[in-house]
């Protein structure tokens, strides 16, 4: 397979030139490898940081596919840090790939839809409007759960969330979601009437609207919400193209 197969094949289930649009990030290729490269082995990674390629490249990755790309709806000198990432995927001759809403709203393998599934969530329904296109997805939990039971499934590796506020129910039924920077989409989830709202992360802009409201909110960190995407992805591309795949894991932190 070749980077312009996987390109194919990404665009075949991912709404990348139909959120061209709304989304600053330059999704597909941002970096191509030599034209007949054969890809065997993909990274994923959360951010196309230099961490994550060096990473990548040290396990021998043919191409990288990550959410959080480089390049992002402006033109820009290649310089300074820009340019050693630069530098380090020629060099491998590794190719980087990125997805950014379209791999968040994506109703199988998006950010969003995978933490739904990790919750259970029934009767689901789209969530969450940006620029009129919907991102998240919203739904009723198979049975009653306290924050600590949801935490423990968003976060199975018990690592803290950012924030929790817990203003609403001690027995959440139903849950709206959206992945990464949204805190005030929990406006939207507090008007639908929804027990609890769960983002990455927290806004001081919101703490009094979700007290005085009494809804729970739960920000459970930026890059916690976003590798799920990533690695549905490499499962995908696994069972589809039979790729070699690895998750390359460089937490923020935040």
């Amino acid at each position: 397979m070749t980077i312009a197969e996987f390109d194919m094949w990404a665009r075949s289930f991912l709404e990348i030139e139909q959120l061209r649009q709304i989304d600053d990030s330059l999704n597909g290729v941002q970096v191509s490898c030599s034209a007949g490269k054969a890809i065997k082995k993909l990274a994923v990674a959360v951010d196309a940081c230099a961490e994550s390629i060096r990473r990548a490249r040290e396990w021998g990755a043919d191409l990288l596919f990550v959410h959080h790309g480089m390049f992002w709806g402006k033109a820009e000198p290649i310089s300074g840090s820009l340019r050693e990432r630069v530098r380090m995927l020629l060099d491998a001759d590794m190719g980087l790939y990125a997805c950014h809403l379209p791999l968040d709203r994506h109703p199988e393998v998006g950010n969003n839809a995978r933490i739904a599934d990790a919750l259970g969530l029934r009767d689901r329904k789209a969530f969450g409007l940006y620029h009129g296109i919907t991102i998240g997805w919203a739904g009723n939990l198979p049975k009653p759960s306290s924050i600590d039971e949801v935490l423990s499934k968003i976060l199975p590796d018990r690592s803290a969330p950012k924030s929790v506020i817990a203003a609403g129910k001690r027995e959440i039924t139903s849950v709206a979601i959206v992945s990464g920077g949204a805190p005030f989409e929990s406006l939207e989830a507090l008007a639908a009437g929804y027990d609890l709202y769960i983002t990455g992360e927290p806004s001081h802009s919101i703490y009094h609207s979700m007290l005085e409201g009494g809804m729970n909110f739960i920000a459970a960190g930026h890059y916690a919400t976003e590798t799920w995407g990533v690695r549905a992805v490499a499962d995908k591309a696994r069972a589809e193209l039979g790729l070699v795949t690895e998750f390359i894991d460089v937490p923020t932190g935040l």
